[in-house]
């Protein structure tokens, strides 16, 4: 059994931590650690799976390396606190005896470099945001994919789009979509609504990437209104100011618009809302948010390129439109809202779709994945229609 620790920067429930939680918990053939920089309610609920969890405390702040705004001098100090806090990872990944570690961030994998050359085991980087100067700008960007290129024997990617923004040409690597778990979750709700009494939501951390004012735009430019919108998700990094700016924002629209502060299962909301609204300003890596909404059997509007694409079929289990443009997702909102029927058809198709994207699949094909790079075989599963993966890239999803 391959003995894998993966390395996580942050312990709050954004998406990524929310994505390794599911991954880890459905692993049936790796003996798993998770280990988080420091403490947050990720831990606890990671710990509560069984799954065994540490935290290597070393009173880091994730945002003293960030992409900008910061002085070079609290950079530098930011990169010798993650250079340490690698050192001390390394420690614990040769004593649990590792045969793998996963760096499930840019700086986990900072952290990765050190901390698998101390320890003497491969280093994957589990990638969750596509590598792109609109990220990270140009030059980190192609920092970050050269360091990538040296020191990774492999690469598992969220999405196909992710994935294309690696540094995995001729390099071990597969796509493992953060999947879902489709089963015990009722489709039952209520009917579609009427045009004027349709319910919108959005879920998504309050940060400005996530295009929050882009929804707000295109509320002032629709037709017909929708009756509530519910902006579902909390502010983690320092992000209170954005929030009070949406909220100023929303209180000139005609329209009720509900902060709900961080949910930690948002299912609820999404049921009691007739469509799901996504509109990054910039490719979304994946966005898992999509897929569980579709699963609540919502209406979902979604904004590409990106990893939406690989999710959403424009017109059969959803809507696509543009990034970053409230003009075109007014249009594709007051065509929804007004469209009961396309609403109905859509939704009733979508829960079928986000089924395909089954976080035991994932799983697996992480784990094999794993095997193969530290030179073990991969499990013998009695498994219908599953192959052998080859060497470079594997897709699943």
């Amino acid at each position: 059994m391959t003995r894998a620790l993966f390395l996580a920067h942050t312990a709050a429930p954004s998406g990524a931590e929310i994505a390794l939680h599911r991954l880890v918990r459905s692993m049936r053939d790796t003996d798993v650690t998770v280990a988080f920089t420091e403490y947050g309610p990720m831990v606890e609920r990671v710990r509560a799976d069984g799954i065994d969890t540490v935290v290597v405390d070393g009173s880091f702040d994730s945002r003293t390396v960030t992409i900008g705004g910061l002085s070079p001098a609290r950079v530098l100090r930011g990169v010798t606190g993650l250079v340490r806090l690698g050192w001390e990872v390394g420690g614990l990944a040769r004593g649990r005896g590792a045969d793998v570690l996963v760096a499930e961030s840019t700086k986990a994998l900072l952290m990765g470099t050190v901390a698998s050359r101390r320890a003497g085991i491969p280093l994957v980087w589990h990638s969750h945001d596509r590598i792109s100067a609109e990220y990270f700008g140009t030059v980190l960007s192609a920092v970050l994919r050269l360091l990538g290129r040296v020191v990774c024997a492999g690469f598992v990617a969220n999405s196909v789009s992710t994935l294309d923004s690696l540094p995995a040409r001729h390099r071990p690597s597969v796509v493992a979509y953060p999947g879902i778990d489709p089963t015990g979750r009722s489709p039952l709700r209520r009917a579609q609504a009427e045009p004027d009494r349709t319910v919108l939501c959005l879920v998504a951390r309050l940060t400005p990437w996530k295009g929050h004012v882009v929804l707000l735009d295109a509320l002032a430019r629709m037709t017909t209104r929708p009756e509530r919108v519910y902006l579902v998700g909390g502010t983690f990094f320092g992000e209170e100011p954005y929030r009070a700016d949406l909220e100023e924002r929303a209180a000139t629209l005609d329209v009720p618009v509900v902060f709900t502060g961080h949910v930690d299962d948002p299912t609820e909301y999404m049921r009691r809302s007739d469509v799901l609204v996504h509109c990054t300003l910039t490719a979304e890596p994946f966005g898992q948010v999509i897929v569980e909404g579709m699963l609540a059997g919502c209406a979902v509007v979604a904004s590409g390129p990106g990893g939406p694409a690989e999710i959403v079929r424009d017109g059969v289990d959803g809507l696509l439109v543009p990034s970053g443009d409230p003009a075109v997702l007014a249009a594709a909102l007051d065509r929804l809202v007004a469209d009961r029927g396309l609403r109905t058809r859509l939704a009733e198709a979508a829960p079928a779709r986000a089924a395909e994207f089954d976080v035991a699949e994932s799983a697996r094909a992480v784990e094999d994945f794993l095997a193969r790079i530290v030179g073990r075989p991969a499990p013998v599963r009695a498994l219908p229609g599953s192959e052998s993966q080859s060497e470079g890239e594997s897709r699943v999803g």
